[in-house]
């Protein structure tokens, strides 16, 4: 948890006075501590606060700020003047670091979905299915009994059997156009028995 402590550097001549950021960070880059704990104590309740607007939960925020001021420790060497104020470049690593969290809790949620859903076990019935089933079976049996004998008997070999039409030409010794003509009779009329739009 990250505590707030109050620093105050003294000047020999004019009483304790705090530095500010951009005068403490070039310091913090040449390793002073002192400088460092004091670039803290005036930043990290700002850094913080956006931080917590971004992420919204305390704890991570404390997590992510505290990896902020690590980045600040290592990197102070890096920070250029000419380019912002002390205070902007913490900030602005402060909102890159609360984004990547962001972004990585959201891959992970997404994975943690994509993963549920792959193993989601859908609910099976299987005694609805077999009386479906049955039932399909029943309808169909039904309708090749409204067949002739010749057709029937057809459709019979070529879908049941597997048999291809000149196989149950040479079965039934009867010629191939006389197969395709039962088997195409005999459909047609299984689909108007059951029912089956074309």
């Amino acid at each position: 948890m990250l505590k707030l402590v109050t620093r105050e550097t003294e000047t020999p001549d004019s009483g304790p006075t705090p530095s500010t950021p951009d005068a403490l960070l070039p310091r913090v880059a040449q390793g002073d501590q002192v400088a460092f704990a004091e670039l803290y104590d005036q930043t990290a309740p700002r850094v913080l606060g956006l931080v917590k607007r971004l992420l919204k939960d305390h704890a991570q925020s404390e997590e992510v700020t505290q990896e902020v001021f690590l980045e600040i420790w290592q990197n102070a060497t890096r920070f250029d003047s000419t380019r912002g104020s002390a205070a902007s470049w913490m900030l602005t690593m402060a909102h890159r670091r609360a984004v990547d969290r962001i972004r990585a809790s959201q891959a992970g949620r997404d994975r943690d979905l994509k993963i549920g859903v792959r193993d989601l076990e859908t609910d099976y019935d299987s005694v609805t299915e077999s009386v479906e089933i049955r039932i399909e079976h029943e309808r169909v049996e039904r309708a090749l009994g409204r067949l002739t004998e010749l057709q029937r008997q057809a459709v019979k070999l070529a879908y049941y059997g597997g048999l291809s039409h000149s196989e149950v030409a040479k079965l039934l010794d009867v010629p191939i156009g006389t197969v395709k003509t039962r088997l195409r009779d005999g459909m047609i009329r299984l689909r108007d028995e059951m029912g089956v739009a074309s």
